[in-house]
């Protein structure tokens, strides 16, 4: 199974990597819902989350939990949220969504786009946080 995060993981296509272990990768969601909007993989490859070994979905979370508070810091927001959808690629993440109000964390809503430039300011402010 070879989706766009494999290939983002073996670096063969680019993305705004935040941070990664062993084990996950966290990078800039190219289409996000607000600013500093996330996404955490494992690097197995599995389709659908809860198929996950026990223990990377125990790990998943103290994962995103780095990334979050590095996102606070780098974003005005009230929280960040946490979602599994999982069905716009088929292999397993969350979503990490700096939020000040709930619904900016509905699918439905318009996406954001950034320059190169602005990716690039955001990504090194969030890697100074983290």
């Amino acid at each position: 199974m070879s989706t766009i995060f494999s290939k983002i993981i073996k670096k063969e296509i680019p993305a705004h990597i935040i941070f990664e272990d062993k084990n996950f990768i966290s990078f800039l969601d190219i289409n996000p819902l607000t600013i500093g909007h996330s996404l955490v993989v494992p690097k197995v490859e599995t389709d659908y989350i809860f198929d996950l070994e026990n223990k990377y979905l125990e790990q998943i979370l103290t994962f995103s939990k780095k990334i979050s508070v590095a996102l606070e810091k780098s974003v005005s927001c009230s929280r960040v949220g946490l979602k599994v959808v999982g069905l716009e690629v088929p292999h397993a993440h969350v979503h990490l969504i700096p939020f000040k109000n709930e619904k900016e964390m509905d699918f439905i809503n318009n996406r954001l786009k950034f320059s190169e430039d602005q990716l690039t300011e955001l990504l090194e402010k969030i890697k100074v946080n983290l």
